[in-house]
């Protein structure tokens, strides 16, 4: 099982007696490591079903899954892989009631967490309730409550922001409700406060192992310590020089503390590089190097030195597109012509253009769509972000929890049921005045004191067909008997008709019916057990009921993470091109403002050092997504605002180290020789 793993992925697959730390470089294999070390841990005698790996995505568990089960076989089914949201779900649908939570309770999406701080802070402004949810969530990943944030509050808008919070909480508690934050911080309060549940968890974990452990949190930390107990039997994968995601609260302390709470930790440095040239390896190596190191490292490969590093100065957003268009052009042209030679094809996806910022997209799609290149923008939306599925999963978040007022609130009114707001405004009053939820006010005997008998009747009626539901959803399972209930529901809601009759275009409604299709079909096949909690496909699964399904329906990977991969081009952020790589990678707009990005020249010369080290492992996880060959582009002059103002080069580049011939190399002439070798082409009659 251990064939050819390295001596250093060796060395921390066998290592099974205590806590250990890998150091995993870009492109070091950390995933061959964390699933070998499944399989070696299997070997030596512990049960899958008490090994768990915990990844920070849905789309990375489901590759975890699929590479243990080909590893491993059947036992990597009974592997707990998830997310560290997955098993704070797990834990508190066993061991919540001693928090207070029912076992159906419900997980709000970000419009229901809108909704109600909206609601406690008297404001109807979406913006500043989505800067209430970021403050909240912050303090929440750093494990303060909202008297904790009140007393620690710097200014009166943290005061307030506090103030919402307290709110906030009691109405999530109110409606048996938790937001994602809660998925953690619930857990570890469970085990902090519980010790039966934490000697139950800290027991039947015999290995946690831990990827992408520079992500996690203060909050995430805390909750492992639990986990694992004093014994501390656990692998944490990571690497200090790709942490950058502290603006979401990742926290490099959490490396730091593992040597000082865990004296017999092992620590293990993955340095072999398995992706990228020499010559690619060397620059990331010379942007890192400034960084102060917890754990020094300097990756190396064998894969050859490769062709150079490449700088280009461009003149504006558009010209660097322009370029980035023309170097894409002429790699596929110079591959197609030496076909004959034995090169390989460059296909569409073989290519990324990687930026710091979302709205340096929009020049390079412009050359894209007139150069006729196809391309994806990685990070768009959501397959669950979309109008249509949000209102089926609040109807099957009701079926779970009908006290979940925001979900309640949105089936009742998608379709519209001839129950106006003025009626569910006249519910509300009622709800708030007795403390109950939405639903439960619904069938108060008093509530036909507060309403018109009209509207009495048509809320008694969605929710007896609510009961109705509910008790056919929780006995309902299979693949075919859940394809039968969701047609029969959505023909009795009317939703096909809904969406014509909400859209211009019967093409638009057309095509968001096919949404809904799409939808449907994929609970019905995780109802059929075909689709694992994690998103895999398997066959091996038992067949859940369409309420057991719906349980876990905030939790779910978006359907575009298992659609077949496309010949396009990736145009993607720097963040969400981290864990990826490609063969050729065009990093662009890396200019003093944009990369290191320009922040609030109010901070203080630490904060400032934290932030720019923090761009400086952003750039290094831009450069080593590249494979074979790395482009990296500068503007002379760049868009601030509504002005052109003068573009310096980044720091960054200089700290690349590149032999100058590499900088100044200017590519145009190798366009216009591109040119006028295809006008030669098209002119030349053919053979």
């Amino acid at each position: 099982m251990s064939a050819g793993l390295n001596i250093a992925q060796l060395a921390a697959v066998n290592h099974l007696a205590g806590p250990c730390l890998v150091l995993a470089g870009a492109g070091s294999g950390k995933t061959r490591v964390i699933t070998h070390k499944i399989a070696r841990l299997i070997q030596a005698g512990l049960a899958a079903h008490r090994i768990a790996a915990i990844t920070f995505t849905n789309k990375a568990a489901a590759e975890m899954r699929e590479r243990a089960r080909q590893l491993v076989g059947k036992p990597a089914k009974d592997v707990v892989i998830c997310t560290f949201h997955s098993l704070g779900v797990r834990l508190l649908r066993e061991d919540g009631a001693v928090l207070g939570l029912k076992q159906q309770f419900s997980i709000l999406d970000t419009d229901g967490i809108t909704s109600i701080l909206k609601d406690c802070g008297g404001t109807t402004d979406a913006a500043t309730a989505r800067q209430w949810q970021w403050a909240i969530s912050a303090w929440k990943s750093a494990g303060l409550n909202a008297e904790q944030a009140l007393a620690q509050a710097r200014d009166e808008n943290e005061r307030v922001i506090a103030l919402v919070m307290a709110k906030y909480q009691e109405r999530l508690a109110a409606y048996q409700s938790v937001d994602f934050d809660d998925l953690i911080s619930l857990p570890l309060k469970l085990l902090e406060q519980h010790a039966p549940v934490r000697e139950k968890w800290q027991k039947l974990l015999g290995h946690v192992l831990v990827d992408e452990y520079q992500d996690t949190n203060a909050t995430q930390y805390e909750l492992l310590k639990l986990l694992v107990g004093e014994r501390g039997r656990f692998t944490a994968v990571g690497d200090d020089d790709q942490s950058i995601y502290g603006w979401r609260g990742a926290t490099l302390d959490n490396l730091k503390k593992l040597p000082q709470d865990f004296p017999a930790l092992k620590v293990i440095k993955l340095e072999q590089n398995y992706r990228s040239t020499s010559a690619i390896l060397r620059a990331a190596n010379h942007v890192i190097g400034p960084n102060p190191k917890l754990f020094p490292k300097t990756l190396w490969s064998e894969l050859g030195e490769g062709e150079p590093v490449r700088v280009i100065a461009c003149d504006h957003e558009d010209h660097e597109a322009e370029r980035a268009v023309a170097r894409i052009q002429s790699l596929r042209a110079g591959s197609a012509a030496a076909g004959s030679t034995g090169a390989q094809h460059k296909a569409f996806k073989d290519f990324a253009i990687l930026y710091r910022a979302n709205h340096q997209a929009r020049a390079l799609e412009t050359a894209l769509r007139k150069a006729q290149i196809p391309y994806k923008v990685s990070g768009g939306q959501s397959f669950f972000d979309r109008a249509e599925i949000k209102d089926l999963c609040a109807w099957l978040r009701l079926l779970v929890n009908n006290d979940d007022d925001p979900a309640f609130l949105r089936a009742i009114t998608t379709p519209k049921r001839g129950i106006g707001h003025q009626t569910l405004a006249q519910l509300g009053a009622f709800a708030t005045q007795y403390k109950v939820s939405l639903f439960e006010a619904l069938f108060s005997h008093s509530l036909q004191a507060a309403l018109p008998a009209r509207a009495v009747h048509g809320l008694h009626e969605f929710g007896r067909y609510l009961n109705d539901l509910e008790h056919r959803a929780r006995h309902t399972s299979g693949h075919e008997a859940a394809k039968a209930f969701l047609d029969d529901w959505l023909k009795t809601i009317g939703y096909e008709q809904y969406l014509l009759d909400s859209e211009e275009s019967d093409k638009v409604a057309a095509a968001r019916w096919g949404n809904v299709i799409d939808f449907c079909d994929w609970v019905a096949q995780r109802c059929g057990g075909q689709i694992d909690d994690t998103g895999g496909l398997t066959t091996e699964r038992e067949p859940k009921t369409l309420l057991e399904v719906a349980q876990t329906i905030a939790l779910i990977a978006t359907i575009s993470e298992r659609e077949q991969e496309q010949d396009v081009v990736t145009l993607s952020t720097l963040h969400a091109s981290k864990g990826l790589e490609w063969p050729h990678v065009i990093l662009a707009g890396v200019n003093e403002g944009l990369l290191p990005f320009q922040r609030d020249d109010s901070l203080n010369d630490e904060a400032l050092g934290k932030l720019i080290e923090e761009e400086r492992r952003l750039m290094y996880v831009g450069i080593t997504r590249a494979q074979h060959t790395l482009v990296v582009s500068w503007l002379k002059r760049r868009k601030k605002g509504r002005e052109m103002v003068p573009g310096q080069p980044s720091r960054f580049i200089a700290e690349m180290q590149l032999d100058a011939a590499t900088v100044k190399e200017d590519p145009r002439e190798k366009l216009r020789a591109l040119r006028a070798e295809f006008a030669q082409r098209a002119a030349s009659p053919p053979a």
